[in-house]
């Protein structure tokens, strides 16, 4: 473990001191927890544009897709705990 020097406001230690009081933890480990939930929470943003990007280059590469209004209603029914034929991806409308 390594040591880094942050340097708060008087205002956000004092804010950061009252969440980990009510958290019941230290500003320490409070500290410590809101570090790793932002790298994380920037870890799944960052994954999730890597597959947005994979996705959208297999759209064009292919040139097929399936129009929403499809999709929505498939899933539609699919959530109501109807049987649906999934719908058939085709050429994009130019």
């Amino acid at each position: 473990m390594s040591t880094t020097t942050i340097r708060l406001s008087e205002e956000l230690k004092a804010r950061v001191a009252e969440a980990a009081k009510h958290a019941g933890t230290t500003a320490h480990g409070f500290i410590l927890a809101a570090i790793a939930e932002k790298a994380e929470q920037e870890e799944r943003r960052t994954r999730f544009d890597a597959e947005a990007e994979e996705r959208y280059a297999r759209i064009v590469a292919s040139g097929k897709t399936i129009p929403w209004q499809e999709m929505r209603g498939y899933l539609e029914a699919r959530i109501a705990g109807k049987s649906a034929k999934p719908p058939v991806a085709r050429k994009l409308a130019r």
